[in-house]
């Protein structure tokens, strides 16, 4: 019994009005179920030993009226009391996990929920770290407003871009996490790539500007037992590289040894004149 009656409070049955009327129905019924059993148990005896001001079957048939009409009626209006207490309990739990694991400017996961969302994805997917180029450079020089209105056209054209199979969230600052999940890997490149240059083709208009942005990417596959810290620390390391190559582009793990020879060629740095920054990608792919 105590086992049902804790099933019943379970906060997940409280979060629609249906089901507060419903466990108010039950409770009703248990409590007259239980003057029933009181009533079968007590009234005999007192009968037999003629403790009773009336005639037995008078007693019993008393005894239920009264247990149906007061003991149920009273008891499914405080089931009802309680379980409206519950309904909205429940609903407010609900919108503080909801607030708990978003990213309020953006409406985006946050970056709890994503790390969470990562370490249960199971089966084919990358891991695309993104991140917005010069962000700096777009709040000093438009203001932070402009800077908050270029953080949430970035999240709708991500949001717009991956389906409902993949996950999106905002992971802090300028950067962004997508978990792509459901396609090869040529077919995940290619919308990874697509949103890059769907945001760099065009402006963002906020204040009476409009700003014109790019963004870079690093990305890295999730396969299966592969440990998902080290899948982020090569995302990780992947945009790391894609920033210093020049930004505006999108990297994968696999690229990794060839951009940081020939395209830090291409940029003009050489093995002995090149500065910090190339030495710090070399040593991040082990060259």
């Amino acid at each position: 019994m105590r086992n049902w009656m804790s099933l019943q409070a379970d906060f997940g049955n409280f979060q629609h009005r249906r089901n507060v009327y419903v466990f108010a129905l039950k409770m009703s019924f248990l409590a007259v179920v239980l003057s029933g059993v009181i009533m079968v148990l007590t009234i005999p005896p007192l009968g037999f030993f003629g403790l009773l001001p009336v005639t037995l079957s008078y007693a019993i048939s008393f005894g239920a009226i009264f247990s149906w009409l007061v003991g149920g009626t009273v008891s499914g209006m405080l089931s009802l009391a309680a379980g409206f207490a519950l309904h909205e309990l429940t609903l407010s739990r609900a919108e503080f996990e909801k607030l708990s694991r978003t990213d309020t400017l953006s409406g985006l996961l946050n970056r709890r929920a994503f790390t969470e969302a990562l370490e249960k994805t199971e089966g084919n997917a990358s891991l695309v770290i993104f991140d917005v180029d010069r962000f700096k450079a777009i709040n000093d020089r438009f203001g932070h407003a402009c800077g908050d209105a270029v953080i949430t056209a970035v999240s709708g054209m991500l949001t717009s871009t991956f389906d409902q199979i993949s996950i999106v969230a905002r992971l802090g600052g300028e950067e962004f996490g997508v978990i792509v999940s459901g396609e090869p890997l040529e077919a995940r490149m290619e919308r990874i790539e697509g949103v890059r240059a769907r945001i760099a083709s065009g402006a963002i208009k906020a204040d009476g500007h409009d700003i014109r942005i790019t963004v870079s990417g690093g990305v890295a596959d999730l396969v299966a037992e592969r440990n998902k810290q080290q899948v982020y620390a090569s995302a990780d390391r992947a945009l790391y590289l894609a920033k210093a190559l020049g930004r505006n582009r999108v990297v994968h793990e696999r690229e990794g040894l060839h951009h940081a020879w020939h395209g830090l060629a291409e940029n003009g740095v050489d093995v002995e004149g090149r500065g910090l920054e190339s030495d710090n990608v070399m040593q991040a792919y082990g060259i």
